[in-house]
């Protein structure tokens, strides 16, 4: 068996990039935002354009910040499952 460490440490494991959360839910949704994203584009001015690119840009870059969060604290819940799992209960 492969050691996860090595595995995570050498970038083969990449869960922001897991396939399992791209559901054919997750996938329709992408494309309902895509042809929204489209459609509001052309119907905004330039300046309104820029300021929706400006907010686009901030929320992408606060999505990253939290699923890293959600990550970290999914990631230390497991830990401490795994410990109480370990540790003698009596």
């Amino acid at each position: 068996m492969k050691s996860m460490i090595k595995e995570l440490w050498h970038g083969n494991i990449i869960p922001q990039e897991d396939s399992r959360t791209n559901s054919k839910e997750m996938k329709e949704l992408l494309g309902y935002m895509a042809r929204h994203h489209e459609d509001l584009e052309k119907s905004l001015t330039d300046e309104q354009k820029e300021s929706f690119e400006k907010f686009h840009d901030c929320w992408s870059e606060y999505m990253s910040l939290a699923e890293a969060a959600i990550f970290e604290y999914a990631f230390r819940l497991g830990a401490r499952l795994v410990m109480e799992t370990l540790q003698d209960t009596e």
